[in-house]
């Protein structure tokens, strides 16, 4: 059966999230979105564990249940240390089998830093230590480099990562089976650096809302889901169970193109180089995006449709093509009010934009809507890309009266 799986989230206890991150709203939310399986989120964070404990129910193979969604323990780090003379900064993502092994993981992390201080906590060592303390705690964990290109806080960020996993992991770099490419890339601008070919590229969320569930997510089809099947599907890539990503455009993501946002400068890579990578309005440094580092390290050209290229499927959340067609923000009664509709008409999100035929959408949902879905479909949008922190914009060219 397929399963669409959102691994990394966070709870109300991470900073800058909703209080309505808790496990109410994530498994109604997840319901809505056609979501199969959960990250828990901030299991280092003491309050959310007892939470977490307290409500999850254990179905006894490494995954949890609550709300008629399935949950994972999974728990973001924020690493900030200083390797061969620089200030290095990236976040971890977590997976963890048990609460057992997520009490051995905290009670070691906890001799490091302030798991209370926040969902993700801050830690002052390096990739390699954590591996180390994080394994030796509990053997079946992993490790997934987060949001992978973004430029503050990944692996390869332009600000504080790395060239290669090498330089990062050490000598932990063969259990690094995977990485989550970010809102701001896809599958096939990873797949342009030839040192990723053995890893599998996953995509999640990081939502800190509700709603923003499932903006990305990976596919599986696992007859019975398990933890130890789950990591399986993604260590081996294995198309019969590892389906692939449903991945955001990445020119929406905050940190595509180059630009300095205080400036209002945007700048594709080309353009960035040819100013020295300066801001040319006030004279100070770009922040450098995902789409520049990727030209920086890539050792392939366009994979696009290539064999090397895992299968993803770009979208818009369905709350943006409705606020686009009716003409109205996305946060508007209006838009919450067709949104409810259609998820009462046809079951869940991606329901509606992953799997029903066109006759089945015809005549039950309104011509511009039903035409947004289709050109999201077929990948007919126009993208203003995101810079420096600032989102990019998707406009979907709607042609139908209303």
């Amino acid at each position: 059966m397929r399963l669409i799986a959102d691994l990394h989230i966070h709870s109300r206890f991470s900073r800058a999230t909703s209080p309505q991150m808790d496990l109410v709203s994530l498994a109604h939310w997840a319901r809505i979105k056609g979501i199969g399986l959960l990250g828990s989120g901030d299991f280092t964070h003491p309050q959310w564990l007892k939470e977490l404990k307290d409500r999850l129910v254990p179905e006894g193979n490494g995954l949890f249940r609550y709300g008629g969604v399935r949950f994972m323990l999974t728990s973001e780090i924020s690493l900030i240390w200083r390797q061969d003379g620089k200030v290095r900064k990236v976040h971890i993502l977590i997976l963890a089998p048990s609460f057992e092994a997520v009490e051995r993981i905290n009670h070691d992390l906890s001799m490091i830093g302030n798991l209370a201080s926040d969902g993700r906590p801050i830690l002052g060592i390096s990739a390699q230590r954590l591996a180390e303390v994080v394994w030796s705690a509990e053997e079946s964990a992993e490790l997934i480099p987060a949001h992978a290109w973004t430029p503050w806080f990944s692996v390869f960020g332009s600000r504080s990562g790395f060239d290669s996993l090498e330089e990062c992991f050490g000598e932990y770099t063969g259990r690094i089976f995977a990485i989550e490419t970010g809102l701001s890339s896809d599958p096939p601008m990873s797949s342009r650096l030839s040192a990723l070919d053995g890893l599998t590229l996953i995509s999640n969320s990081d939502a800190h809302s509700p709603s923003k569930l499932g903006r990305e997510a990976t596919l599986f089809d696992l007859p019975k889901p398990s933890y130890d099947s789950i990591i399986e599907a993604m260590k081996t890539r294995d198309r019969a169970r590892f389906l692939g990503t449903i991945e955001f455009y990445p020119q929406e993501g905050k940190y595509h193109y180059d630009g300095h946002r205080k400036c209002g400068v945007v700048l594709s890579p080309r353009e960035a180089m040819a100013h020295n990578n300066i801001c040319p309005v006030c004279g100070k440094p770009l922040t450098i995006g995902v789409m520049h580092r990727v030209e920086d390290l890539a050792d392939r050209q366009d994979v696009r449709g290539a064999s090397i290229c895992p299968p993803y499927r770009n979208l818009v959340p369905l709350e943006e093509i409705v606020s686009q067609a009716v003409g109205v923000g996305v946060k508007t009664k209006t838009v919450a009010r067709e949104y409810a509709h259609l998820i009462e008409e046809f079951g869940d999100e991606f329901r509606i934009l992953l799997d029903l035929p066109l006759e089945e959408l015809q005549g039950r949902v309104p011509p511009r809507i039903l035409q947004g879905i289709m050109c999201v479909s077929s990948g007919d949008v126009e993208i203003t890309p995101g810079y420096d922190g600032v989102y990019g914009k998707v406009r979907i060219p709607l042609d139908v009266d209303q």
